[in-house]
């Protein structure tokens, strides 16, 4: 476990004496030296790989960078040297960065592919403990089901294909990894969860979808209507809110305020319009909304103190 302390203040208010204070700073200082040079090292290896691929750009050549320094990753966190896990994390993150980009290239975005990348992010995720490999992993994923993201100059677009199967899928896979996470050790528990939240955004963002255009058949006709969609999205942040909120689970909480806001939006302006009327009336709201939402937040702080 990690614990950040401010030394200079508990060394003000007496909490702790002068040697302590130069003990636990002579620490510090070793871990900040330690945890700089791992970072500078983490960059030359990202510096080698990104060289060595623009000199022969092939998928070949990003697949076996990939490999080669995400075996490196992995050799080093098995070698258990504390001073190495930077880095070593830095090497498997990059290795299967590479891997996965060589491998859409080599086989042009297939939905197999995805598969195959989700499996290898997730396992390198779960040996290098980390969090970025894991949300990588479950938006692999869900691009087996369609979604995507785009970037024109000044526009940015989220694509769901599938909005009905994404929000049970990811419903179900969001639950199955929070009950794993009650029941795995506190060294995965991290990974699990952090799979459980990406889940929760992505079945967010396909009722966000739906709630706009439905869900259409390949023929492009309405199968679910996007009122309904907009009704179940309701439902189901008022259902995880009331969840989050008996359980104390802030970041819940959180979520469901700020996709709550998003949906109220949404569908305000869709059947209200723009004018400035209406943008006055749902700013108003609201701020109502935000306010109730800090008071939520300083409750459940304060129930967990008591706790």
């Amino acid at each position: 476990m990690k614990v950040t302390l401010d030394l200079d203040k508990l060394l003000e208010e007496g909490k702790i004496n002068l040697a302590e204070y130069e003990k636990f700073s002579q620490l510090s200082a070793h871990s900040t030296a330690t945890l700089a040079f791992n970072i500078l090292v983490g960059f030359g290896v990202i510096a080698v790989g990104g060289a060595t691929l623009a000199l022969l750009p092939t998928t070949a050549t990003a697949i076996s960078l990939g490999l080669i320094i995400g075996a490196a990753g992995i050799a080093m966190i098995y070698a258990h040297h504390e001073q190495w896990v930077v880095l070593a994390n830095i090497c498997v993150v990059v290795g299967a960065l590479l891997f996965g980009g060589g491998v859409i290239s080599a086989e042009e975005g297939a939905a197999g592919t995805y598969i195959l990348i989700a499996t290898v992010f997730a396992s390198a995720g779960i040996v290098a403990r980390s969090s970025l490999l894991t949300v990588l992993a479950v938006l692999a994923l869900s691009s087996c089901l369609g979604a995507r993201t785009g970037y024109l100059h000044a526009t940015y677009f989220l694509g769901i294909q599938e909005p009905a199967l994404t929000v049970i899928l990811f419903t179900i896979f969001s639950v199955a990894t929070y009950q794993l996470s009650r029941i795995i050790t506190a060294d995965y528990k991290g990974i699990a969860i952090i799979a459980s939240r990406t889940g929760i955004f992505l079945v967010n963002f396909g009722f966000w979808i739906g709630s706009l255009s439905g869900d259409r058949s390949q023929g492009g006709e309405i199968i679910i209507a996007d009122w309904l969609f907009a009704i179940f999205w309701a439902i189901a942040l008022l259902i995880a809110g009331i969840w989050a909120w008996q359980g104390n689970r802030r970041w819940l909480v959180n979520v469901v305020a700020v996709f709550g806001g998003i949906h109220f939006y949404t569908q305000w302006f869709e059947r209200l319009g723009g004018s400035p009327k209406t943008v006055l009336i749902a700013g108003l709201i609201t701020l109502g909304f935000a306010l109730g939402l800090r008071a939520m937040n300083t409750k459940l702080i304060k129930g967990n103190l008591h706790k």
